[in-house]
Order: C-alpha cells, then structure tokens, then sequence
C-alpha cells in the first residue's frame, strides 16, 4: 500500500517538475509563445529568431541551473541532517559555503595579485568559481581534519560554524578595506543568480554535481543507520568514521560547486528535507534522497519564477527570495510538529 503511495507521489512531483520547468522558460521580460518554446526545445525554429537566441541561451541554461541547485542543496541537507540528528542543520552548516565566500572575497576585494592572476588567464571566465572552489575545498580539508582528531560528531558541528564564523570575520576586515564598488560587485553575487552560466560552465557544474549524487546514493545504507545514532551503525557493522567523512566529503562537494556557480542560496537545504517527511512519512532514505531532490527542484524553479516578476522587466535576487519562502516554512514545520526530524 505504501509503495502505491510512494509511486504517486513520485509520478505528480515528476509532472509537477516538467509543467514548472517550461512554465519557467516561458517567463521573462519577453513574452515568447509555448508552441515557439516548445518547438524550440524539441529542435524546431520559432517564428523570430532572436527567440530562439533568448530560449536557447538565456532561459533553458536558467531553468537547468535552478533544478540543479535546488535538487543539490535539498540533498546536502538531508545529508546534514541525518548525520548530526539535528532538525536545523543545513547544507552550510560546515563552512563549505563561508569558505566559498572567503574565495570570492579574496577575489574581488582582496585584491591585486589573486585577482589580478585570474582575470590575466585563460580561466578568467571561469575566476569566481575557481576562487570559490579554492575557499570550499580549504575549508573542507580543515573540516576534514578536524572531523578525524574528534569523536562526538556534534563537535564537527561546532567547527563547521566556527570556520563559518572565522571566514565572516576575513571577509568583512577585507571589506573594510576595499572600494565601493568592490563591494558592491561582491554584495550582487552573495544575493545568488541563477541566469549568469553559459553551457560549458552548466556542464562543469553537472558533471561535479553527478559525482554528488552519486556519491550520495552510494551511502544510503550508513545513512539509514545513523538515525539511531552511531551505536547502532557500528553495531550493524558500518564504519563509522569512513562513512562520517564520505557524507562530508559529499555534501562539501555539492555545497561547494552550488555556491561557486550560483553564489549562497539560503534557506532550500534547510527547509526541504522536512517537506520531503512530512509529505512521505518515511525514515528511509531510499525514498527521501529522490523525494528532497524532487522537490527541491521545484522549490528552486518557483521561487525563480517569483524572482522574474512576471510582466516586469527587473529581477529580483533568488536568495531573498528563497528566504522569505523558506524561513516561514521551517518555523511552521516546528511549530507544527513537536518532532520534525524524524
């Protein structure tokens, strides 16, 4: 009975994910047909030609970025969540993402021989992902290190926040000391984006993120067993320290190419994986992992929509949005339910 159950609501969230995706595209400050969109996207020719330019190259790349951010950073705090038993614990609550901004920072405000290195290379297209891959991966092998010298699993928790703290600190002494307009360009990309990508970026951007999916799946089984805490893994012959490190290592990934291709989102990693119980009843995490990737997506993609004010030709920034969606709906989940971790 409960399969059936599962089965349909995996059939309506797929459907509900194809209608907002073209419902998505179909948004802007160019009004564009769906017989043009959709004959676009199967490979025909719409009536104007610059149609086809705005679908192909600004819109679709829109729309596959927000699946993929959405879908990943529901799942990164799944992870954390499950790991640190903890209702509140997000995808950031390592650092990885004040890491990622540390690297940007550095970048933008810091200035001269980092910055300077990147925007003279071959990779200047390329700079504010690399820099924030270098900030989440040297914040990762710290975290990493660190998760290796202690044994209470909470105390990686505090770390996670205390590296977000130290990093908070670097940016805004760095700030102090930049120009207006340094901080300025630093402060539009902290309110994240989703439609500055082009298709070799989104591809860099799917590949690491296939790795994060997979790797995610691979450790359904450690994920399950650490709901009842890490007494009962070990005694279900689980090694808890490798697994302790490959779910960090996964979240780290995914948190750190979302935040380097899309800037920190807040609030979806957060928020989502509580919908995903809530509307599936279930612990197992064989039917949570593609239920929290499922409507994190569609999560992403409405909150996108919002973004467009529709009929407007201004945008407003995504972070905001998913804040002012997520926050009440964390604080109605908790207020709702005495118990929402489950």
């Amino acid at each position: 009975m409960k399969q059936k159950k599962y089965t349909k609501h995996f059939i309506i969230l797929s459907v509900l994910l194809v209608f907002l995706f073209v419902i998505n595209i179909s948004l802007g400050s160019v009004s564009i047909p769906f017989k043009d969109i959709f004959n676009t996207l199967l490979g025909g020719v719409p009536c104007k030609e610059s149609w086809e330019t705005i679908i192909l190259n600004f819109r679709l790349p829109k729309a596959i970025t927000a699946v993929l951010v959405g879908s990943g950073l529901s799942i990164c705090g799944l992870l954390m969540q499950t790991l640190f038993r903890n209702p509140l614990a997000g995808p950031f609550v390592l650092g990885i993402s004040s890491g990622a901004s540390l690297g940007v920072a550095i970048l933008i405000l810091g200035t001269t021989i980092f910055g300077g290195f990147l925007s003279n290379s071959s990779a200047a297209s390329f700079s504010l992902p690399i820099a924030a891959s270098l900030g989440a991966f040297l914040v990762l092998s710290a975290v990493i290190i660190a998760a290796n010298k202690v044994r209470n699993t909470m105390s990686i928790l505090i770390i996670g926040l205390m590296f977000g703290s130290l990093t908070a600190a670097i940016i805004s002494v760095l700030a102090y000391f930049s120009e207006a307009a340094q901080i300025q360009q630093y402060l539009f990309w902290s309110f994240g984006s989703l439609g500055n990508l082009t298709w070799n970026e989104i591809g860099v951007f799917a590949i690491i993120y296939s790795i994060g999916i997979i790797g995610s799946i691979a450790v359904t089984k450690p994920l399950n067993s650490f709901l009842l805490g890490e007494n009962y893994a070990k005694s279900l012959g689980i090694n808890v320290k490798k697994s302790r490190n490959i779910i960090l290592i996964i979240t780290s990934i995914l948190t750190g190419v979302i935040t380097a291709f899309s800037g920190p989102i807040a609030f979806i990693g957060l928020a989502i994986p509580h919908v995903a119980r809530m509307l599936f009843s279930s612990a197992n995490h064989k039917i949570l992992l593609p239920a929290t990737a499922l409507i994190g997506a569609i999560a992403m993609l409405i909150c996108d929509m919002i973004a467009q004010l529709p009929t407007s030709e201004f945008t407003l920034p995504i972070n905001a949005i998913t804040s002012l969606l997520g926050a009440p709906v964390v604080i109605w989940l908790l207020v709702r339910k005495k118990r929402t971790f489950v």
